[in-house]
């Protein structure tokens, strides 16, 4: 497992930490554990994956279990036919916190992510403590329909089998468009990681999985009304954006789902938080999880 090596240079993890494959719920879930305490789960989206999350779980360590997976269809997770739907994945999640023994878990969410963790919080309320929601909006609430009207947000629609053709080869190219677009300054998402990412995303299977992550949107957008429908989220939840890229709209996304809401604007970043602003970040969410009663 060279890789490993490969990435703990670029994204250090602490060492205590150890990658595992949990089957579940028709795939294979990559996932790295370790530490002891209250349980944190770190969830990506697209453009990276368990990876990001190196600088907070280093944070963490000391007093908490830290959990780490890639999603299905990215990273060192399986890459299965189907299956991108949030609800789906949020069973791959709660898959994971059964295979590890954890019942109840702090959430630490990003882009995608955060749309399926709104899906574990909404369907599993007993069982997430807090959850942090960083620069992503959730399909079918709030302002999403003013979202999906952007002509910057053509990737939601984009997908199947000839734009794979387009992008098989050149997924570096593609991934480039999201990393400099997406950020309030490009040269802080570096050449080593952009390679790193780049290799994991040119991967079989894993754009088709990218792009059927977005496609499911307007399913997303149906179970998320109807979860919605059911109640509000009572845990406390801090959203965090960029203020270049969702920051200003994410306390009207989250509100929209959440009674105990903190919002906050990152300066001078824009989507890729942590690669952007790393420290700023991680004190913002440090601070969010110690501060259980």
């Amino acid at each position: 497992m060279n890789e490993h090596t490969h990435v703990n240079g670029i994204y250090p993890f602490p060492a205590v930490m150890q990658s595992r494959t949990i089957e579940i719920n028709g795939a294979s879930i990559h996932v790295r554990v370790g530490g002891h305490g209250p349980a944190v789960i770190m969830l990506h989206g697209f453009g990276t994956t368990g990876d990001m999350w190196g600088h907070l779980a280093s944070a963490l360590i000391e007093d908490h279990m830290i959990i780490v997976p890639d999603l299905r269809g990215w990273g060192l997770s399986s890459k299965p036919d189907g299956g991108y739907d949030k609800k789906t994945q949020a069973a791959d999640i709660v898959g994971v916190l059964d295979a590890l023994g954890v019942q109840t878990v702090d959430l630490v969410t990003h882009d995608i992510g955060v749309m399926v963790g709104y899906a574990v919080a909404a369907i599993h309320p007993e069982r997430v403590s807090r959850w942090v929601a960083i620069d992503a909006p959730l399909p079918g609430i709030g302002p999403w329909g003013q979202i999906t009207q952007d002509p910057a947000m053509w990737h939601f629609g984009f997908g199947g089998q000839d734009m794979e053709r387009l992008v098989a080869g050149r997924e570096r190219i593609y991934l480039d468009r999201f990393w400099n677009e997406l950020s309030q300054d490009q040269t802080r998402f570096d050449e080593a990681k952009r390679q790193h990412y780049a290799a994991l995303y040119a991967q079989p299977g894993a754009m088709r999985a990218s792009f059927a992550q977005f496609l499911e949107f307007s399913q997303d957008a149906i179970d998320n009304k109807a979860l919605l429908a059911q109640g509000k989220l009572q845990m406390p939840v801090l959203a965090l954006g960029g203020e270049a890229t969702f920051g200003p709209m994410i306390g009207a996304v989250l509100r929209s789902v959440a009674d105990n809401l903190e919002a906050v604007i990152i300066p001078d970043c824009g989507h890729w938080i942590t690669e952007e602003q790393p420290q700023a970040t991680t004190d913002l969410v440090v601070d969010f999880l110690h501060r259980r009663s």
